[in-house]
């Protein structure tokens, strides 16, 4: 039986594409190994975000490829969004590469490799540079309906949570992003089929799902009509939200753009959505907002965020900030520190910035210096640290609900979840009883990033 060994790079929608494309080879009859020394084909599902995730995936397959010396018949495969945007050149840096597929055609990554693969194992054993020959693969085209081909999974035992991808591609065009040439243009699916799909995870034991969007709120925008008032977004949320048995669910990541009242107004109708959302700033500034292509102010970014914390007071906002944006003067600068202190962030993922070739940031003047950017990078670090520690320690003495996941990442002799607002809670107990249970927990103590309780049954 063959093995497949999958490196992913990126964000969770990264991930999500991987678990699919995993899916087809185990139903293809090969099995998964987290070793790739012993597999007969080898993928790297890449990011193309930052440069610092490009060169990690060229790297990492540039030193497996030393593999093939006593493997021959392995194959190698990029899929993703650098594939899809560096297509045929990455076989020119990549010696050994067979096969290269883009954003659009995961569905056909195990049919590829596995043609591949079944040719070179066939292949007489005294002449194995035939099976090498004109092997090389890559489809990088568009294709309807691609979207509705990320829907299966690959669950765990006890598995807790999961995601589901609603949509893909963006018809946004920030001034620093390369994510709609690599995805493309916005396509999403059917409520119906998003639904079922929740449905069988939920029967298999998933208690939280995570519904994925490039910008998720924008979901079905230009297929689906406006209905009572709602969004296409918000009627998927409602739809989710009646499944029986699911506890929890979250959506990442919406854009201020198409955040309207019927979606703020969706924390307050429905509790099984959770008590947290990451909400991208990018900037406080307005001038660097529209350097960056954002079309809103930061006066209409904060006010958002106040809609909804009106109706949902305990919700924790989290964000991402690039920093050091071309042009950014020490003024931006400031605007996205004193944001950062009004909304007070629950968490911020902060990226100095990166130029990504054919966007049209890269060619701005006003490059920022290295050290100018990881300066005012530490600054907001330092920031955002002080807001998530002080927030953390108010937790301390309460009685919050969690939903138990299993051991704990870093220390399996503990248990671990989540509060609604996506806070880290250790505590001792009994995995094969409590995972996947929604427990209430009272929180003796915080690390000022995890927090530490012990289950009890008073009530909240």
């Amino acid at each position: 039986m063959p093995k497949v060994y999958f490196k992913t790079y990126g964000c969770q929608m990264n991930e999500r594409d991987t678990e699919q494309v995993a899916r087809m080879f185990t139903e293809g009859g090969y099995t998964l190994t987290t070793d790739e020394s012993e597999a007969d084909a080898i993928l790297v599902n890449t990011c193309s975000v930052r440069d610092q995730a490009e060169q990690k995936a060229l790297g990492k397959m540039n030193k497996m490829g030393k593999i093939r010396r006593t493997k021959p018949h392995v194959v190698y495969g990029f899929m993703g969004c650098m594939a899809q945007s560096r297509g045929e050149e990455l076989f020119k840096s990549i010696p050994h590469l067979d096969v290269v597929v883009g954003t659009q055609k995961y569905h056909k990554v195990f049919s590829y490799v596995d043609e591949i693969l079944k040719r070179r194992t066939e292949a007489r054993m005294d002449q194995p540079e035939l099976s090498l020959r004109g092997t090389n693969v890559c489809d990088v085209e568009e294709e309807d309906g691609s979207q509705n081909t990320i829907r299966d999974h690959i669950t765990k035992e006890r598995q807790i949570s999961a995601f589901v991808s609603i949509m893909q591609g963006c018809n946004m065009r920030c001034s620093f992003c390369i994510v709609p040439d690599t995805r493309g243009k916005e396509r999403s699916r059917p409520i119906s089929h998003i639904v079922d799909e929740v449905k069988s995870l939920v029967d298999r034991g998933v208690k939280e799902v995570n519904l994925l969007g490039q910008i998720v709120n924008l979901y079905g925008r230009t297929e689906f009509p406006i209905v009572g008032g709602k969004s296409p977004f918000v009627q998927l949320l409602e739809a989710v939200h009646e499944i029986n048995g699911l506890e929890r669910m979250r959506f990442v990541s919406p854009h201020p753009i198409g955040f309207r009242d019927d979606l703020i107004q969706a924390f307050a109708d429905l509790p099984k959505l959770c008590s947290h959302i990451h909400f991208p700033m990018q900037s406080g500034s307005d001038r660097i907002l529209k350097l960056m292509r954002r079309p809103y102010r930061h006066e209409k970014f904060v006010e958002i965020c106040e809609k909804m914390k009106a109706v949902r007071p305990d919700l924790a906002i989290t964000t991402d900030i690039i920093v050091g944006f071309p042009g950014e003067t020490e003024e931006d600068f400031q605007a996205t520190l004193n944001t950062i202190k009004q909304v007070e962030f629950a968490n911020a993922f902060i990226f100095r910035y990166s130029k990504r070739r054919n966007t049209p940031a890269a060619e701005m003047d006003g490059q920022i210096e290295e050290t100018v950017k990881e300066e005012r990078n530490q600054i907001l670090l330092a920031a955002v640290n002080e807001i998530c520690m002080r927030q953390h320690a108010a937790e301390v003495g309460k009685i919050v609900p969690i939903l138990c996941e299993g051991p704990s990442r870093y220390n399996e002799a503990r248990l671990s979840g989540r509060t609604s607002q996506n806070r880290i809670v250790v505590f001792e107990g009994d995995a094969s009883q409590l995972s996947g249970q929604m427990l209430n927990m009272k929180i003796e103590s915080s690390t000022g990033f995890t927090l530490y309780g012990t289950p009890t049954s008073a009530k909240i």
